[in-house]
């Protein structure tokens, strides 16, 4: 029954009825149509993780065909659903495994195609992939590129503060010392230089290193660093190369540098200006401190002229501790004035440690 504008109870038509019947069927079947989708799309969903999980569990023991297999097939069912995140992570697995079973041509080809989303997510793998690709194939060069983005990128993971960050450091440090071996093969040992100090550098803050490899590399680093020839890039080396040695606590090992990094870099005050607190601080720790007044005083005049007025501080600081030690101590009680004032200046406290 039905009311119309009146008011007027009336009888609805059979075909009305027939008309409600049928609507109320087609929902159930489009309903039931979408349910039937979404039960589809979680089973691909499902099988393209056990896939993959079998094409990583055949790489691990080295059987390399059931892994493309597997990862062949991981990417053909990815390609029925809409998700590109799920594609492009299918696509990257497969190339990252051609390039694993000997394949780097093919590798490089999958791994071209394989863009990163809106997040760039696993661009930091994508690019090392890429870079043992083009190694396998003779272009050094090329590899070397793709290494050292990589490790930038690696390294960035680690400076964000989040979970698993020295695993990103070590992932740096493995990056820069392929692109290191990459450039070296290729001649350029400039750049294989440079490469072989930040590997050092990030070997050094992932904690997981021992310090013989550590020292290894910077040593190494030092003994290529000859074959730069501007002068600024290697004082760079050089004073970043001290003061990972410095972070080590080996003293001798870091003034050496430093001092040789001083005359390359008079050209660039700030730069001077750190290197010459960096060795005062040094000479402090291996208690030379009639060495150390020159680099102490020098660093809190330039630090002045600069307006780096909590840095000026800490040179003060460092000034007054050496002067104490050589008995000088109303020139001592002087530096630790001007040093107390710099620190009210900045709102900051005295450090003796030395920095980039």
């Amino acid at each position: 029954m039905e009311t119309d504008v009146n008011g007027v109870i009336t009888t609805c038509s059979v075909r009305d009825a027939q008309e409600k019947q049928k609507k109320k069927k087609k929902k159930k079947a489009d309903r039931s149509g979408t349910d039937r989708a979404e039960v589809e799309e979680t089973d691909v969903q499902l099988e393209i993780e056990r896939l993959t999980a079998a094409g990583h569990a055949a790489l691990q023991r080295g059987d390399n065909n059931t892994a493309l297999q597997s990862f062949k097939s991981a990417l053909k069912s990815a390609t029925k659903l809409r998700e590109k995140r799920l594609q492009r992570t299918c696509a990257f697995n497969l190339g990252a495994a051609y390039v694993e079973a000997g394949e780097p041509q093919k590798g490089l080809d999958v791994l071209s195609r394989t863009q990163p989303g809106e997040r760039g997510e696993r661009i930091a793998d994508l690019q090392f992939n890429l870079a043992t690709a083009q190694e396998a194939l003779g272009d050094l060069t090329q590899a070397a590129q793709h290494y050292l983005q990589a490790a930038q990128l690696y390294r960035s993971q680690g400076d964000a503060g989040a979970e698993g960050d020295t695993c990103e450091w070590d992932e740096a440090a493995v990056s820069f010392q392929r692109a290191a071996e990459s450039y070296k093969l290729a001649g350029n040992t400039s750049a294989a230089a440079l490469a072989l100090k930040d590997a050092g550098k990030h070997m050094l803050q992932s904690g997981r290193s021992s310090s013989e490899d550590i020292i290894s590399v910077l040593t190494d680093s030092l003994e290529m660093s000859s074959s730069i020839g501007d002068q600024q890039t290697l004082g760079k080396l050089l004073s970043d190369v001290a003061l990972s040695f410095s972070q080590m606590r080996l003293f001798s090992e870091a003034s050496q540098c430093y001092e040789q990094a001083l005359p390359l870099i008079s050209s660039k005050p700030h730069r001077l200006a750190v290197v010459l607190q960096n060795l005062g601080a040094v000479y402090n720790s291996l208690s030379q401190y009639q060495q150390s007044l020159r680099f102490h005083r020098e660093a809190a005049a330039l630090h002045g002229l600069l307006g780096s007025r909590r840095d000026q501080g800490r040179c003060f600081s460092n000034l007054g501790f050496a002067l104490v030690e050589l008995g000088e101590l109303e020139e001592a009680w002087e530096s630790y004035l001007h040093a107390q004032q710099a620190f009210r200046d900045t709102g900051t406290e005295p450090l003796t440690h030395t920095h980039t």
